[in-house]
Parts: C-alpha cells; sequence; structure tokens
C-alpha cells in the first residue's frame, strides 16, 4: 500500500496547484475527440443502415444501440484490468482498435456485419473513455478535483453537442464515406497523440493484484459508488428521452428549425455554468451542486413537455443543460471523493456503466410508452425521474464531509 500512496502521491505533487497543466489539456483534447466522433457516429448509423442496407427501422435501432452493449463490456472488463494491464497499455492500444474498428465501417455490406462492426467499435470506444477518465486524475491537484473534473466534462458535454452537429451536416452536403474518413483522420491523430503521451502507471500491492486477478464481484464494481450510480442510472434514463424523441417531438409540434439549436443552447450553458458549479463542489461540498442538478432536469423537461414556442424549447435546453450536464461531472466527482489510487479506475468505470444503462435502456422502455402515450406525457413521466433523485439522496446518500465540518476546518486553518 505504501507504495501505491508513494506514486498516486508523486503524481498529485507534480503540478500541486496548477490545474491547466500539460497532462491535463492533454487528456482532456485527447478525450474531446474521442467521444465526438461517438456522437457523430451516432446520429448517423441508424440513417445509413436504412438508405445503404434496406435495414428495417427496428433493426437500424439495433445498429445503434449494440454499440452500448460494447462500450459496457469494455467498462466491465477495462475498470477492472485497467491497473494490472496499465493505464499506458490500455489507452494506446484501445486507441489502435478504436481506430481500425472504425476503419472496418468502409466495408460493411450487411446488416449483420454491421452489428458486428459497431459492437467493437464501442468496445474501442469504451476501452479508450475509461482510460482517459482514469488518467487524467493524475494530474488533477487533489484540492480542486471537483473543478478540475468539470472542466474535464466539458470535453464531453462539448463533444454531445457539436458532434451531432458535424454528423447532421456531413451527411447532408456528403456521404458516407467521407464521414467515416473525417472521422479515421481524428482517430489517428489522437491514437498517435496517445503514444507520445507520458502516462504513469500505478504501482500495485500484492493485495490490489490478487483482487483484480480474481472474478469477484467486487473487482469489477466498486461498492463505495453504487449509489451514485444508481442514482446516475435514474439520470441518463431521463435524459435519454431527449436524446431518443427530440427530433420525432420537434415535428409534431412544428419546432424543427429551433430543435437544431437546441443542443447548442445545452453546451453553451454547460460551458458558462461548469466552472462555477466546480468551484461550489470543491467548497462548500457536492450537496450545493447535486440538488439543484436534479431540479434543473426535472424543470427542463416538464418545460419541454409543455413547449409550443421556440423560446420554449430552447429555455427547457437550458434547464436540461444545467441539469444533467451538471450532474454528469459532478456525479463523476463523487466517485473520486469516495475512492482513492487503484479504485478509481474501478469506480468511474461503475459510474459510467450506470450512466450508459440508464441512455440505453430508457429509449426502449419509454419507446414502448409512447404506442400507448403522447411525447408530452413521455417527458412529464421523464421529469419525475430527478424528483426520485432527490427524495433517494436525502434519504440515503452521507457526504464524506459535512459543511459545518468544513468550516470548521477553514477556521482552524
Amino acid at each position: 500500500m505504501g507504495e501505491l500512496e508513494k506514486e498516486v502521491g508523486e503524481k498529485r505533487l507534480e503540478t500541486p496547484d496548477k490545474l491547466f497543466n500539460k497532462g491535463f489539456i492533454g487528456m482532456t483534447v485527447i478525450n474531446f475527440v474521442v467521444y465526438l466522433v461517438y456522437y457523430l457516429l451516432m446520429v448517423i448509423i441508424a440513417v445509413i443502415a436504412q438508405d445503404q442496407l434496406h435495414a428495417t427501422l427496428g433493426q437500424a435501432g439495433l445498429a445503434s444501440g449494440i454499440y452500448i452493449i460494447g462500450t459496457l463490456f469494455a467498462r466491465l472488463l477495462m475498470g477492472k484490468k485497467l491497473e494490472s494491464y496499465g493505464r499506458k497499455a490500455v489507452l494506446r492500444y484501445g486507441s489502435v482498435f478504436y481506430l481500425l474498428t472504425t476503419v472496418a465501417y468502409l466495408y460493411v455490406p450487411s446488416i449483420g456485419i454491421l452489428y458486428v462492426v459497431r459492437l467493437l467499435n464501442g468496445f474501442g470506444y469504451g476501452t479508450v473513455s475509461t482510460a482517459t477518465n482514469a488518467i487524467v486524475t493524475a494530474y488533477i491537484p487533489k484540492s480542486r478535483n471537483g473543478e478540475g473534473i468539470n472542466y474535464y466534462g466539458l470535453s464531453t458535454s462539448l463533444a454531445a453537442a457539436i458532434g451531432p452537429f458535424i454528423g447532421m451536416v456531413l451527411l447532408n452536403l456528403t456521404n458516407f464515406y467521407f464521414i467515416i474518413g473525417f472521422s479515421i483522420v481524428l482517430i489517428t491523430i489522437t491514437t498517435i497523440a496517445s503514444f507520445l503521451f507520458p502516462v504513469k502507471n500505478i504501482v500495485l500491492s500484492a493485495e490490489h493484484r490478487k483482487l483484480i486477478a480474481s472474478w469477484s464481484l467486487e473487482s469489477f464494481i466498486e461498492k463505495k459508488v453504487l449509489f451514485i450510480t444508481f442514482i446516475a442510472f435514474l439520470m441518463g434514463f431521463a435524459y435519454s428521452s431527449v436524446l431518443a424523441f427530440l427530433s420525432s417531438y420537434a415535428q409534431i409540434i412544428h419546432l424543427v428549425p429551433a430543435s437544431s439549436f437546441f443542443f447548442v443552447v445545452y453546451a453553451l450553458v454547460i460551458t458558462a455554468t461548469r466552472p462555477l458549479s466546480g468551484r461550489i463542489f470543491d467548497t462548500y461540498g457536492e450537496n450545493y451542486v447535486i440538488y439543484p442538478s436534479y431540479i434543473c432536469l426535472a424543470i427542463g423537461l416538464l418545460l419541454l413537455s409543455f413547449t409550443t414556442s421556440n423560446w420554449m424549447l430552447l429555455l427547457s435546453g437550458a434547464f436540461i443543460g444545467l441539469g444533467y450536464g451538471t450532474f454528469m461531472s459532478n456525479g463523476q466527482a463523487i466517485c473520486l471523493k469516495k475512492c482513492e489510487g487503484h479504485q478509481i479506475g474501478v469506480a468511474l468505470s461503475t459510474y459510467f456503466i450506470g450512466l450508459d444503462l440508464g441512455l440505453g435502456i430508457g429509449p426502449y422502455l419509454l419507446g414502448e410508452l409512447r404506442r400507448v402515450m403522447t411525447f408530452q406525457e413521455i417527458y412529464r413521466i421523464a421529469s419525475l425521474l430527478p424528483v426520485v433523485c432527490v427524495i433517494l439522496y436525502a434519504l440515503f446518500y452521507q457526504s464524506k464531509i459535512s459543511l459545518p465540518k468544513l468550516q470548521e476546518i477553514k477556521g482552524e486553518k
């Protein structure tokens, strides 16, 4: 354990107070490109499956969703093996695999082959993103975890807005092969960067190596973050209603032009507020950030269900950005607060499994409700989930350090 703590300490001491160091910036940029390609391909793959492979709507939906299955497998396996394989190796060879499986899109003669390529590409994406999420923590000063994770989370949020926008523009102006070529160029750059990037591995004790070598549930799932992971599942489930149905809903309420700016507003709001939310997290504790995120998401989804005009649609996007966007990064910061050292990889993997499951299962279950409900009713049901999160969080979550204790410590200093 002493070696482990020494290694972690050395990495923290490289940049004791400076947040925007080379390591932090480099890993954030790599993560941005990885997520950008993920979102770019996600919005076009169903269209391609139907237009070029003559797939049914159900088959096209499976082609999109099977990606998440590959991602979940990667998070489970790499979350467990990250430290034993080494962060450096997982990042580098995961990037190579992500690149090769993206090249494989150039040869998809049938819907069956597309399923295989999507599954493997999802595994590559999950591997690289699991590695970047753990590696970046070594470059964040411990006293600025909340602020650092929120800045890092901007790479994901901006990719979620810019990726779909680029994908739709390229789909209208070019063709599938040009889009894949563009994606290959981006991933090639990040793959080269991952080999040039100086990643340090954590030195594990014999006890930790024994745990990783076992196939017990504890080696795959970090129990300390199970509660916040379940909350992440509910939040992801609620947000999936936006990702899955916004375009169809906008057509029904005749607000298609405004809907194209929905995620732009979402991204702008997150960009403007995330640094502040990170400082609040570090200064006053997670409760002062997490509770508002639940409330904002509930307001945003409820407002979306009553939307009849452009300004209401964009305002709902702002609230949803404040809600889900703020929670996503600060939930990750809670995981860092709960765990240290060798636990970080498994903890973050566990957390993102919850988010991915919510985003993956939500569209299917809510889509089944669409048979008997209107979109407005679905969004009202989705708005109840953040309220459930408020209740569960208030009843069962215990912060490691309360505000009075924090003030006491500050007073002593």
